[in-house]
């Protein structure tokens, strides 16, 4: 029997679904300058701390496709992102480096299990919906980013404690959280599918493409407000703009993503969005002035902001593997590179400094434009 097409209720619900993790990761940005001070870390301690991060995401997110494709994506995302509401405020409470360590590690556990089981979730919705609609979700995600940096950094800058701010924000998300999970989809696949499967063949390199992009986003994250402020000297309580200034261009793009996808082609989407990412990377470092060093956060926006949708497509059309395990090895590879990739720019600023790392993001980037062809013909 045919799967019935899912309500617009669904299809807003699935928005919300994405919208979450993109705020809640992205009022953490705006956070890194006062832990860092408040804790008195350098450069690789704060690296060491990020990868407490990476590690619960890691941990998490083949948890997260096994149980979502046993019990649903509904009740992952349900349970994931009440944690990510909760442990929020206990990043700006955090005063020693393990308090801050554990609160990473369970913020990142929940980010990743929502963000693969929303992946898995929007794949379902657009498939029974017949239109693309991925590039729209993760449209969502950047709307989430630029809605939570902007407003904790709006709030910060208004005189607002760290505290009363991610408090803010968890009524927020539960609100959220309230409205989405009963609209959402009651699926799931077969309960002898595997939890995992190691991606192989083009689904192979389409993660590792996804992985150096979402990496970047991830080094934006935890590292364009210091940059900004120990770089550029723009003002701790204003250091976020650059991230701010990111999520507006990605999520921008994003909404037009299909129209230009469709237009242009997979290949030069690819092409023409990591070299113009690659160029906006090392502008932060390179720019002679400061205001010109923030526009480059925008080229990177603009840039980056289709590449994960086109990639997500042309692993829907390949055959090495099912396409739903492959979505879900795609999925955790690439976001293993947001979470996890991060922690090893504050060890090699510690040693290389942090623009030299920002310059080293840039070089990376260039493979997506090397295997352009490659990986959006993939079928």
């Amino acid at each position: 029997m045919a799967a019935v097409p899912p309500q617009p209720a669904t299809r807003f619900a699935t928005r919300l679904s994405f919208l979450i993790p993109g705020v809640g990761i992205a009022c953490w940005a705006p956070l890194v300058p006062f832990a860092k001070q408040q804790i008195g870390l350098d450069e690789a301690q704060l690296g060491m701390l990020l990868l407490f991060l990476g590690t619960g995401s890691v941990v998490a997110m083949p948890l997260a496709g096994g149980l979502a494709g046993k019990i649903g994506s509904r009740v992952v995302i349900a349970v994931a992102s009440v944690g990510i509401a909760c442990v929020l405020p206990f990043l700006a409470m955090a005063a020693t480096q393990w308090q801050l360590a554990t609160a990473l590690f369970f913020f990142g556990a929940f980010l990743g299990a929502v963000d693969v089981a929303a992946n898995i979730h929007g794949i379902e919705v657009e498939q029974r919906a017949g239109v693309p609609l991925m590039s729209n979700f993760h449209g969502c995600y950047s709307l989430g980013g630029l809605a939570g940096s902007a407003l904790v950094t709006g709030m910060l800058s208004a005189g607002m404690s760290p505290l009363a701010a991610t408090i803010s924000i968890t009524v927020f998300l539960l609100i959220c959280v309230f409205i989405s999970v009963p609209r959402l989809l009651e699926v799931r696949s077969a309960s002898d599918s595997p939890f995992f499967v190691r991606p192989r063949g083009i689904v192979l390199l389409i993660g590792t493409l996804t992985f150096i992009v979402f990496l970047i986003e991830g080094a934006l994250l935890d590292w364009s407000a210091v940059i900004l402020k120990e770089s550029r000297g723009v003002a701790e309580a204003n250091s976020g703009v650059g991230f701010v200034l990111f999520s507006l261009a990605m999520t921008l793009t994003r909404f037009t993503g299909d129209r230009v996808t469709a237009r242009w082609g997979g290949r030069r989407v690819l092409l023409l969005g990591s070299l113009l990412a690659s160029a906006g990377l090392a502008l932060v470092v390179t720019a002679p002035w400061t205001w010109l060093a923030i526009a480059g956060f925008l080229l990177i926006g603009f840039g980056a902001a289709n590449l994960v949708p086109v990639l997500f497509s042309s692993a829907g059309r390949q055959k090495v593997m099912p396409v739903d395990l492959a979505i879900s090895a795609i999925s955790i590879t690439g976001y293993a590179g947001i979470l996890a990739g991060p922690a090893a720019i504050g060890f090699i600023a510690k040693y290389l400094s942090l623009g030299g790392a920002f310059l080293l993001l840039a070089i990376m980037v260039l493979a997506v434009a090397k295997f352009s062809r490659v990986a959006s013909g993939a079928n």
